[in-house]
């Protein structure tokens, strides 16, 4: 008896973290294409690469992730980091995108948000 209770009690914990993790859903990249487009014409790949982002998890209310994070830089991963490149003056204002060896968009930052939760956080710590 106390075994099933154990083993109930698991299996619920599992399902409520496997519930809260973020989950992949469906990204309109078109703000972000135009953007490249705009800012980078001389790196068409950069706008076809945004291109391909249809699919993201947030990680965060400033972190969008286009590409799983499992591991990364960790061999075997599919998340490799290259570099990073600004997109500036797009709807969202500046976006720190994550460029991985692949040339795949593995992220994208909104400073914009990253800055105002990071200027909250000061402000509460001063009061």
């Amino acid at each position: 008896m106390i075994d099933a209770i154990v083993l109930g009690g698991a299996i619920a914990l599992v399902a409520i973290l496997l519930y809260r993790q973020p989950r992949w859903t469906a990204y309109d990249p078109g703000w972000l294409v135009e953007a490249a487009a705009r800012e980078y014409p001389d790196q068409p790949r950069l706008a076809a690469a945004l291109a391909r982002c249809t699919r993201a998890r947030r990680e965060s209310a400033a972190y969008v992730h286009f590409v799983s994070a499992r591991r990364a830089n960790q061999p075997g991963a599919e998340w490799q980091f290259d570099s990073s490149l600004a997109l500036e003056g797009t709807v969202h204002g500046t976006v720190i995108l994550d460029i991985l060896r692949d040339g795949r968009i593995g992220g994208a930052e909104f400073l914009s948000l990253l800055l105002d939760r990071e200027t909250l956080e000061t402000t509460d710590a001063e009061h």
